[in-house]
């Protein structure tokens, strides 16, 4: 028994002195540890002088920060006593604490000087100020670079930072870019080139005239397929004073230049030149725009978290709304804008006198057009609900009278249906828009009423009164990485086209991304009606206007309206591909203006169902290569064929004209690449 109990102890005791033994070595490598954690940080923007080893207890001015981004002060993390709670694992024999490719190489760091790439600058006034012992104030905060250092031993796995200052790189910091200031410290340039690449196949309903490329084809629409090629070269430069990260630019010039190359492709002789014998069938042209030219000043800060108000002079671009349903174009004007009560509520007044557009690529001109256009409105964000932005603003369109013909010869002002007859359009729009979010409902809205007078209106043949109203809504739900869209638009038109009341909604220079945008074929194509010199509807636009031209031609409140309702889906369907497809049914809201121009008794609604997908793929990720292509399909409706066919209704016993002919299908493949640097 005695024995048993003398050997019993002895265990006991060996125990014990191997635990003390073990947990010493333990706290030893913790003590090794939480030593390296616990080393305090240094300052950024400070050069450091050389460490070592040897003096790795110096004060902490003194130590080099491989992270500059930690915080300056780190609170040294407690040594975990002899017996802790719960025990680390205990290492094997030969482990190291931490696989060698995640250690920190500290030791033994012997030149931690960053690659400077400094310039000459005179000190800022008041940059005299305490500094810690073992550094030196840097006036150029722009040229600091980063130490050289490796932080993990296995290089593999470095994300270094990038020290290097680049004259031009589309990632790493360049000065062409705006990265770093080339005059002082505070004025930046910012160069921006570009290349857009259009090509379009189409289907188009094409009349073919008394000298049709169709032999007896004369009274019918001919051959309708079409093709267009497009390429807009631009450069743009942008010199600015301002540390935009914190506060708004002192002042800013932009310019941007547009060379554009387009190709058209026809079946029919009078469709690119009002003379047929020309029996021109191609068409290619190009023209130089300055798109934008415009000087912008800061005129005031109106609060500590820097809200502001600012001024543009020159051309430049403006949206009026969230999805550009009345105004969307870059035209020579004057904008007021800016913010206040932390950027809750924003403000744009502008006045643009518009110019003459290109009659083939929709760029500028330097003439003047008579025609001006004023625009207010304001934003609040976060009302009622966060993440919901409404927007009440006003429109005011003076339209001159004025006669104009584009570059193929056509009149396109005033426009050439009913009485012919130059005129002026005063129109004021009264609109309230949102976009956003309530809860997990997207919502976008718009609604518009419209009021003024036409001079003389060619279809009603007199002085007309306008009111018209438009409203459109999208209602979607986000489900992982797909997005389920409700679209509808409405927009009212003239049930009584003869009296001096205009009801059709029509807008200023519209360019909306609504039921589809440029893959849906309703939206992107603008088509004629039925044979005459106008469009039922405008490229880029929602509205039937029957209208002479979008950019050159006057609106038009003597229409037949749209009603249009929508079920689409946006797909994320990997970081670079996007997905859109759209379906949408499209009827007009009357026919009484339709009769009178086409002069017969026996016109539907229907227009059709318009079909689209779309796919968008950027392969690097971001918006320097843009590919997209997309496929859109309109089946006409019943409201459509009685458009474009001659006789509608035949009378039984006399002898009648085939009906004219009308594709079973109208189509639009769309492909684009857009290349910036």
């Amino acid at each position: 028994m005695n024995v048993a109990v003398r050997t019993a102890v002895k265990g006991a005791v060996r125990c014990v002195v191997s635990a003390v033994a073990i947990f010493g070595v333990v706290d030893t490598h913790a003590q090794d540890l939480f030593r390296v954690a616990a080393e305090p940080r240094d300052f950024p923007l400070m050069t450091q002088t050389e460490t070592s080893s040897a003096n790795s207890r110096e004060s902490p001015t003194n130590t080099f920060n491989p992270d500059p981004g930690a915080s300056a002060e780190v609170e040294p993390t407690p040594i975990p006593g002899l017996f802790p709670v719960v025990p680390p694992r205990l290492p094997e024999f030969g482990e190291e604490p931490v696989p060698r490719s995640l250690r920190l190489p500290r030791k033994g760091v012997k030149e931690t000087t960053p690659d400077r790439h400094k310039l000459e600058y005179e000190h800022y006034r008041g940059t005299e100020v305490p500094v810690s012992e073992g550094a030196e104030p840097v006036p150029n905060r722009w040229f600091i670079g980063f130490g050289r250092w490796q932080r993990y031993a296995d290089p593999s796995a470095e994300t270094p930072y990038q020290s290097e200052l680049r004259l031009w790189h589309p990632y790493l910091r360049s000065t062409l870019k705006g990265d770093a200031p080339v005059i002082g410290q505070d004025i930046f340039l910012n160069l921006i080139v570009s290349d857009f690449f259009q090509l379009e196949a189409r289907k188009l309903p094409t009349p073919s005239g008394v000298s049709a490329a169709e032999p007896n084809s004369s009274e019918f629409f001919g051959r309708s397929d079409q093709l267009f090629l497009s390429n807009d070269f631009s450069i743009a430069a942008e010199l600015f004073k301002g540390e935009t990260a914190f506060t708004p630019i002192q002042w800013a010039l932009r310019f941007l230049a547009v060379y554009n190359n387009n190709y058209t492709d026809v079946k029919e002789t009078n469709v690119l030149d009002p003379d047929p014998r020309l029996r021109n069938t191609t068409r290619y042209k190009d023209w130089y725009s300055l798109q934008e030219a415009f000087a912008e000043i800061h005129i005031r800060d109106l609060s500590t978290t820097y809200d502001f108000t600012s001024a543009r002079f020159g051309i430049q671009p403006f949206v009026s709304d969230f999805r550009g349903f009345i105004f969307n174009d870059s035209n020579l004007g004057v904008r007021v804008f800016g913010n206040y009560d932390n950027n809750r509520w924003q403000y744009n007044l502008a006045f643009f006198d518009m110019r003459e557009k290109d009659t083939y690529s929709g760029l500028n001109e330097f003439d003047s057009r008579d025609q001006q256009v004023l625009v207010l409105n304001l934003y609040r964000q976060d009302f009622l609900a966060h993440g919901y932005t409404p927007q009440i603003s006003f429109h005011a369109n003076f339209d001159g009278a004025s006669r104009h013909y584009d570059k193929n010869g056509f009149l396109v002002r005033p426009a050439p249906i009913g009485a012919v007859q130059d005129h002026s359009v005063q129109s004021y729009y009264f609109g309230w828009t949102g976009d956003g979010h309530i809860g997990r409902l997207n919502i976008s809205h718009a609604f518009y009423e419209v009021i003024g007078e036409d001079s003389f209106n060619g279809i009603a043949q007199r002085r007309v009164s306008i009111n018209a109203q438009m409203a459109a809504i999208e209602l979607s739900i986000d489900k992982d990485w797909l997005r389920f869209k409700l679209s509808g638009f409405f927009a009212s038109g003239d049930s009584d086209p003869r009296d001096s009341h205009a009801t059709g909604f029509d807008t200023i220079l519209d360019r909306p991304f609504f039921i589809g945008g440029p893959f849906s074929f309703y939206v992107h194509q603008g088509f004629n009606l039925a044979g005459t010199s106008v469009n039922f509807k405008q490229p880029e636009s929602l509205v039937p206007d029957f209208r002479s031209s979008k950019t050159e031609g006057q609106s038009n409140f003597v229409n037949p309206g749209v009603i249009i309702v929508g079920y689409g889906m946006d797909a994320d369907i990997t970081p670079k591909l996007k997905g859109f497809l759209n379906v949408n049914y499209i009827w007009t809201a009357t026919t009484d203006v339709t009769k009178q121009v086409l002069f017969t008794n026996h016109a539907s609604n229907d227009i059709g169902l318009d079909c689209s997908l779309g796919l968008q793929w950027r392969p690097l990720l971001t918006d320097n290569i843009i590919l997209s292509a997309g496929f859109g399909v309109l089946v006409p409706g019943e409201g459509y064929k009685d458009i474009f066919r001659t006789n509608t209704q035949p009378v039984f016993g006399y002898h009648n004209p085939p009906a004219g002919k009308v594709d079973d299908f109208l189509y639009s493949a769309l492909f684009t690449m857009t290349f910036t640097y």
